[in-house]
């Protein structure tokens, strides 16, 4: 008797949608900061809804939240792939989102693509090019760029060392691993783990590095706005 062949794999996104950003001085929480007459978050949700590979983005914000139903409309993000079960750590808001995708259908073999909502100048070839690269590898991997500045250890406002920057990378998102794996990892490695790579590598894995643009920046400062735009103005 011939077996029937298991499933293909789906593709998820998740957005971790319920801090606050301090850092970046803005009156609400800098995922719902106007940028270009949008949201910040609208770019970056508008961004994964244009990769026909990711078949839903489960955007996870804070309990008490209510910027996201005031300013991003049905048609921009469909209200069913909305989680209000944020935690206080990026960490347990993604661990929180793993199990709303479970329960809306996501299996342990699915890949989980996390992405800051942060990250508003995200193009849909590059969570290609990560999905490319990863949907055969026994891990999974990341977007992220090799360091090019040169590097400096400071202590009390004072050059201490110069850092070697040899295999150096910077990390973006998204990243991108199994459904069954990330949540394993994630409660192996608790809240303090700031991106999912490095709950992954708390196992012993190792995640693949996919090169990804230095334009895929995390607002985070007050002036990343203002780069931000001019760079949305260019595309």
């Amino acid at each position: 008797m011939v077996q029937p062949s298991p499933p293909v794999p789906r593709c998820y996104a998740l957005v971790p949608c319920a801090g606050v950003g301090e850092r970046a001085g803005a009156v609400l929480p800098k995922q719902y900061a106007p940028l270009a007459g949008r949201p910040l978050v609208a770019h970056t949700l508008a961004a994964l809804r244009a990769v026909p590979a990711i078949v839903a983005t489960l955007v996870v914000v804070s309990p008490d939240d209510t910027h996201f139903a005031a300013l991003i409309g049905p048609t921009e993000h469909d209200r069913d792939w909305l989680a209000a079960s944020g935690g206080a750590s990026r960490a347990q808001t993604v661990a929180n989102g793993l199990v709303e995708l479970r329960h809306r259908g996501a299996t342990d073999a699915d890949w989980v693509l996390v992405h800051d909502a942060a990250r508003c100048l995200l193009r849909p070839a590059w969570v290609q090019r990560l999905i490319d690269a990863c949907s055969a590898d026994q891990v999974g991997g990341l977007l992220a760029v090799p360091l090019a500045d040169t590097l400096k250890r400071e202590v009390a406002e004072r050059v201490q060392a110069t850092v070697d920057r040899r295999g150096l990378w910077a990390a973006q998102t998204p990243q991108m691993f199994r459904l069954a794996l990330l949540q394993r990892a994630l409660e192996h490695a608790g809240p303090q783990v700031t991106d999912e790579a490095s709950a992954i590598e708390a196992l012993g894995l190792r995640p693949r590095l996919v090169p990804g643009e230095w334009e895929n920046l995390k607002i985070t400062w007050p002036a990343d706005f203002g780069l931000a735009q001019r760079l949305l103005a260019t595309r």
